[in-house]
């Protein structure tokens, strides 16, 4: 039988709140980041990053950290038929901060978690089955409840031929033997620790741990002595981490020293964060494991997750993508620092991006309602009306959405609050505008401040948009002033955590020929701008948009994609342009505003529309855009 799951890991689940300042005792800091946590759900999220299909069985509350964790794994393509929700208890949460290179200070929140409520009844033997191989960690050997799940689950795996592996993952005070001060503690000597893992090892194909962690399964702080107690117990494949000394394989006997047994090979690089190494380190080695790479090849790939894991801030966040892992081992180490090395860390953000609602789109159908000067000076705008007419424009986007995939909207926060509020959460894809209208040089909405902070209170799920007026003929005073604020801009943007998407418009500066738009896009990624979308008006010829699509492709393959603009132009010039564009598979769609709104704007201002006819009258608008842009992407696959 062909199983569908590559692996299935238990255990626990927690929302990691990552102290972002560095330096500092965890005390002293300011603000978090929040991630995905817990090794079992790392280990999920790190191997599908790697092309494995994974599933997670745990158990999350049913509160708003529950569904952060279920959304997130959904978005890194993790099977949750095992992640179940807890009515009664809390999802866990666990505080860390990176001090120096030595000193991670972090404190677990697990009293009474949903994860530790784990029983035998949420093993389900049909996931199980599914699955070639089981992967559990030690910390739910230590409560007699979860350890039941977790045999369950081991004599299911027997009974239906997957593999079982262990990562011993020893936290001292998890298992109860050290105090809540002490979670950065990674060995306390405890024999009743020892005797319940080994209780369980023989149940195991491959068993994972530091020499520390060998050192509480074996009984003996004498690495070696630790090993061979292990083997005496199960005929498990060894790995053993030894840090900056890398890690070795004992598939057989123990031999005389630890350099002796298999290794792969290591990668010298800055030790910043080693919190969530391990699980970095076991996602590439159960890739290998899992793909029969032999121990050799599965090791360097562990080394390397590990190293990009230790020079990342964060756990699950830190792992690298097939892509990337294969990109690194192919050309090197450049520099220690990893999370400073701009190739790498583009290739890392590309194709690591949160997915959306629903998986991935191969069109988006954008209601672009971002205006702000052109409503102003229409008759009856004031700043509260024309906030009320961007509600309506939602909800009219809503109704051709009909909670379907694959719909958005652009939509200001200084005239279109309400909207932009009541969007969240819904599924559409929300970007927001930062410029100044109609500045050219550049200049951005105030609210963002001079140092572009305002960035830090946007929700995660809004792209940055920005519109530049330029041109290749543009003066040099000119350009150095617009790649100014686009550089600065999206540096910002990146650091937090933002989508950017740049919107061009050269004919309104210049006359334009085919070449014209792919040479401004050639002379943004020549400055180090990577947009994850572009925003570009209309373009007459294919050989035009063939142009545009090489200069992006060529700098960056990974790319969200080009949505079409719309100028205001009538809904018959529209038709035609989506026809050319459509044949590109890089256009996914359109971001068109006034050819849908404009016409019950003036009416609903003036007083002539009620709410429900303008509502009516851009539904029907969108809508037929929408069904024009399909229409044209089907004709262009026939």
């Amino acid at each position: 039988m062909t199983k569908k799951l590559d692996l299935v890991t238990i255990g626990r689940s927690s929302v990691d709140l990552y102290g972002a300042q560095i330096g500092g005792r965890l005390e002293d800091m300011g603000s978090f980041q929040k991630y995905i946590g817990g090794s079992p759900t790392n280990m999920a999220a790190g191997t599908a990053r790697l092309g494995l299909k994974s599933a997670l069985i745990t158990r999350v509350g049913d509160e708003h950290m529950g569904r952060f964790i279920r959304e997130e794994l959904a978005r890194e393509g993790v099977d949750l038929r095992g992640v179940k929700t807890d009515p009664d208890r809390l999802t866990a949460l666990v505080l860390l901060g990176i001090r120096d290179e030595h000193s991670f200070p972090l404190i677990f929140y697990r009293e009474n978690c949903a994860d530790m409520a784990l029983c035998e009844d949420d093993i389900d033997e049909d996931l199980i089955a599914d699955s070639r191989a089981v992967v559990v960690t030690g910390t739910h050997l230590s409560h007699p409840n979860t350890e039941a799940a977790v045999l369950k689950a081991l004599h299911l795996a027997r009974k239906h031929h997957a593999r079982t592996a262990l990562d011993i993952d020893y936290r001292p005070n998890l298992w109860g033997v050290a105090g809540h001060g002490d979670g950065e503690s990674r060995f306390v000597e405890s024999e009743e620790v020892t005797a319940k893992l080994q209780s369980t090892l023989g149940l195991f194909d491959l068993i994972v741990g530091t020499e520390e962690e060998f050192h509480i399964a074996g009984g003996s702080t004498d690495t070696l002595a630790a090993l061979r107690a292990v083997r005496a117990i199960s005929d498990a494949t060894l790995v053993c981490k030894r840090g900056a000394a890398g890690a070795v394989a004992f598939p057989g006997a123990i031999p005389a020293a630890l350099d002796q047994g298999e290794t792969g090979p290591g990668f010298p690089i800055e030790v910043f964060n080693v919190l969530g190494a391990g699980d970095g380190f076991m996602s590439g080695l159960l890739k290998g494991w899992l793909d029969d790479a032999g121990w050799p090849r599965a090791l360097e790939y562990a080394n390397a997750c590990g190293a990009f894991a230790v020079s990342r801030h964060g756990c699950a966040p830190a792992y690298p993508s097939l892509q990337e892992l294969e990109f690194f081992l192919r050309r090197g180490i450049l520099r220690p620092d990893l999370r400073n090395d701009a190739e790498l860390e583009q290739l890392h953000w590309s194709t690591n991006r949160r997915a959306f609602a629903g998986g991935d789109w191969p069109d988006i159908r954008v209601f672009a309602f971002d205006h702000r000067m052109q409503l102003e000076q229409m008759t009856g705008a004031t700043p509260e009306r024309i906030d009320a007419f961007k509600r309506l424009c939602l909800d009219a986007a809503h109704q051709v959405q009909a909670a379907r995939p694959g719909y958005g909207i652009l939509c200001d926060n200084r005239l279109g609050r309400a909207a932009l509020h009541a969007a969240a959460g819904t599924g559409l894809w929300i970007g927001r505008p930062v410029e100044w209208p109609g500045s050219r040089p550049l200049t951005l909405e105030p609210e963002l401040g001079p140092d572009y902070g305002g960035l830090s209170e946007w929700p995660l799920e809004h792209v940055v948009k920005v519109l530049c007026f330029c041109h290749p003929d543009d003066d040099a005073a000119t350009w150095a002033a617009q790649e100014d604020v686009l550089l600065r801009l999206f540096s910002a943007a990146r650091r937090h955590r933002l989508e950017f998407l740049l919107e061009v418009i050269p004919s309104k500066v210049g006359p334009v020929d085919d070449m014209t738009t792919a040479t401004i896009i050639r002379r943004f990624y020549g400055l180090g701008i990577f947009p994850d979308w572009w925003k570009l008006e209309p373009m007459k010829t294919p050989q035009a948009w063939a142009n545009a699509v090489t200069a992006i492709t060529e700098n960056d393959p990974n790319t969200r994609g080009i949505v079409i603009l719309g100028l205001d132009a009538p809904e018959t010039e529209l038709a035609a342009s989506f026809r050319v564009a459509a044949a590109q598979p890089l256009v996914r769609g359109f971001a068109v505003g006034r050819s849908i709104f404009g016409e019950a704007a003036r009416g609903w201002m003036a007083g002539q529309l009620s709410d429900q006819q303008a509502i009516a009258d851009m539904a029907e608008r969108y809508g037929r855009l929408c069904d024009i842009w399909d229409q044209a992407r089907r004709d262009s696959l026939a």
